[in-house]
C-alpha cells in the first residue's frame, strides 16, 4: 500500500505539467505564509491601538521570533530539501531518517531556548532594543512568545516536511487554522479581557499550539508519506551535518534577519518609540507582500528537488522559468499598489501619530521600489537550496540581511540620519539582486553539462 502511494506521488512530481504542479504547490504554501504574516500583522494592528510604545514592543519581540524561525527553518528546509531528493531517488528510508532527526532536534533546541528565555526575559528584551518607555510592554508580550518556542520550532519542521513531499495543502490546514484563531482571539484578549500586549502574545501562543497539533496529526493519521519516529532519529553526526549544511541558507537568512532587526531597532531608538513602531509596521507590511513571492518560490522548491533527484533537468529549467516570471509580475503589481496607498496603510495602524505615519510611509515606499528585484533573488535562492547547492544559496542568503544590510544600517544613518534607516533595506535588496544574477547563470550552465553526461538510459 505504502509503495503504491509513494509511486503515485513520484509520478505526480515528475510528470505533472510544470505550471499546474508549481501552482498547485504554491497556492496553499502562499496562503499559509500569508495567514502567518497576517496574524503577525494583526498583533501589530491591535496592539498599536493601545499606544505607540506598545506598538514598538511588538517590533522588538519580532527579532526574538526571527531567531526561533532561524532554528525551525534551518532544520525544516534542510531536511525538506534532502528528503525531496531522496524521494525523487525512491529512497524512503533515508527520507524518514532526515525528517525524524530534524523534528526531534527542533523540539530539543526549542526547549533550551524557552528555558533560557524565561530565566532572562528582561535582560534579553533590553539587548533586543527595548527602551525604558516600552520595556514593560515588551516583557509582557515576550514571555508568552517564549513559552511557545518549542512548538514553533517543531511546527516549522513539520510544515516544511509536508511541503517538500508535495503535500502543501496539508501544511496549509494547520497553519491557516492557527492563524485565523489568532486573529479572532487578539481583540478578545487585548480589549475584552483587558490583557493589553500580554493578550496579543497569549493569542499567538494558543494559535501556535493548535497549528502544531493539526500539523502533527497529519503524520499520526498517515496523511503524510513520511514516518516520524524516535526510532528513525539518526545517531550519525553526518546526518545532522547534512541537514544543517543544506539548511544553512535558511539559518543565515533568518539569523541575519534577527541581527538586522535588532540593529534596525537600535538605530531607530535614537528617534524614539515612534521610529521603532513605524519601521516595525512598514517592515511587516512589506513582508506580507514578500510572503506571496516566497510562497511561490517555496512551491517551486519540492518540484526542483524531486526532479533534480530524478534527473529530470528539463523540468527543473521549466519550473524556474515559470516561477520567476510569475513572481516578477506579482511583485511589480503589488509594489505599485502598496507604493500608492502607503500613507493610508500607515494611518490604519496609528492614525493619531503623524510622525509614525510619515516615517513608515517613506520606509514602505522605498521597499516597494526594490520589490521587483526580490523576485529573482528569492527564486534563485529557492532553486539553489532545493538542489543542494548550499554554499551558493548560503552566500546569497547572507547578502540581503547580512553582507549588505548590516553595514548599510550602521553607516547610512550616520550620513543621512533617519533617511538612512528608511532606505537601507531597499538598497540592500537591489545589491542582492546583482549577486543573484551570476549565480543563476552559473547554475544553469553547469546543469546543461550534467544533462550532457547522462546516458540515453537515464
Amino acid at each position: 500500500m505504502d509503495n503504491n502511494r509513494n509511486e503515485k506521488q513520484y509520478i505526480k512530481m515528475t510528470q505533472t505539467p510544470i505550471p499546474r504542479l508549481v501552482s498547485k504547490l504554491a497556492v496553499p504554501t502562499t496562503i499559509s505564509m500569508l495567514v502567518t504574516s497576517i496574524y503577525n500583522l494583526a498583533d501589530t494592528f491591535f496592539v498599536s491601538q493601545l499606544s505607540t510604545s506598545a506598538s514598538s514592543a511588538v517590533g522588538i519581540v519580532f527579532s526574538l521570533q526571527t531567531i526561533v524561525q532561524a532554528v525551525g527553518f534551518t532544520l525544516g528546509m534542510g531536511s525538506g530539501s534532502l528528503l525531496a531528493r531522496r524521494l525523487g531517488e525512491k529512497n524512503k528510508k533515508a527520507a524518514d531518517t532526515y525528517a525524524s532527526t530534524a523534528f526531534f532536534t527542533a523540539l530539543t533546541i526549542g526547549l533550551i531556548i524557552m528555558i533560557i528565555g524565561l530565566l532572562f526575559t528582561s535582560q534579553i528584551m533590553t539587548l533586543l532594543g527595548a527602551t525604558e518607555t516600552n520595556l514593560s510592554y515588551t516583557v509582557a508580550y515576550g514571555k508568552y512568545i517564549i513559552w511557545g518556542v518549542p512548538v514553533m520550532c517543531a511546527s516549522f519542521v513539520l510544515n516544511n516536511i509536508l511541503r517538500s513531499e508535495g503535500k502543501a495543502a496539508l501544511s496549509m490546514i494547520g497553519l491557516t487554522t492557527g492563524g485565523i484563531l489568532n486573529i479572532i482571539l487578539d481583540p478578545i484578549f487585548i480589549f475584552t479581557l483587558k490583557m493589553e500586549t500580554a493578550g496579543a502574545a497569549l493569542a499567538t501562543l494558543i494559535s501556535q499550539i493548535v497549528s502544531f497539533i493539526l500539523l502533527f496529526s497529519m503524520f499520526l493519521f498517515k496523511k503524510s508519506n513520511i514516518q516520524l519516529s524516535i526510532k528513525n532519529v539518526s545517531l550519525k553526526l553526518k546526518t545532522y551535518g547534512e541537514i544543517i549544511m543544506t539548511g544553512m541558507p535558511s539559518l543565515t537568512r533568518q539569523g541575519l534577519a534577527s541581527v538586522a532587526t535588532v540593529l534596525l531597532n537600535t538605530s531607530a531608538k535614537t528617534y524614539g518609540d515612534e521610529a521603532i513602531a513605524a519601521m516595525s509596521i512598514a517592515t511587516k507590511v512589506a513582508m506580507l507582500v514578500f510572503c506571496v513571492c516566497i510562497g511561490i518560490g517555496q512551491g517551486f522548491m519540492p518540484v526542483a528537488g524531486y526532479n533534480y533527484g530524478a534527473k529530470r533537468f528539463d523540468r527543473v529549467r521549466k519550473g524556474f522559468k515559470f516561477t520567476i516570471i510569475t513572481d516578477s509580475v506579482i511583485m511589480v503589481v503589488l509594489g505599485v499598489v502598496i507604493f500608492i496607498f502607503a500613507p493610508s496603510i500607515m494611518t490604519v495602524f496609528r492614525a493619531e501619530d503623524m510622525k509614525v505615519i510619515e516615517i513608515g510611509t517613506a520606509a514602505m515606499r522605498a521597499q516597494c521600489i526594490a520589490m521587483p528585484f526580490m523576485a529573482a533573488t528569492i527564486v534563485a535562492n529557492s532553486l539553489l537550496q532545493s538542489v543542494g547547492k548550499s554554499v551558493m544559496a548560503t552566500i546569497l542568503s547572507c547578502c540581503r540581511q547580512g553582507l549588505f544590510f548590516i553595514p548599510l544600517i550602521l553607516i547610512l544613518p550616520q550620513l543621512l540620519g533617519l533617511a538612512g534607516i528608511e532606505y537601507s533595506q531597499a538598497i540592500s535588496d537591489a545589491l542582492t539582486f546583482a549577486v543573484s544574477v551570476p549565480f543563476t547563470i552559473w547554475f544553469f550552465k553547469n546543469l546543461k553539462k550534467e544533462e550532457q553526461k547522462l546516458t540515453p538510459t537515464e
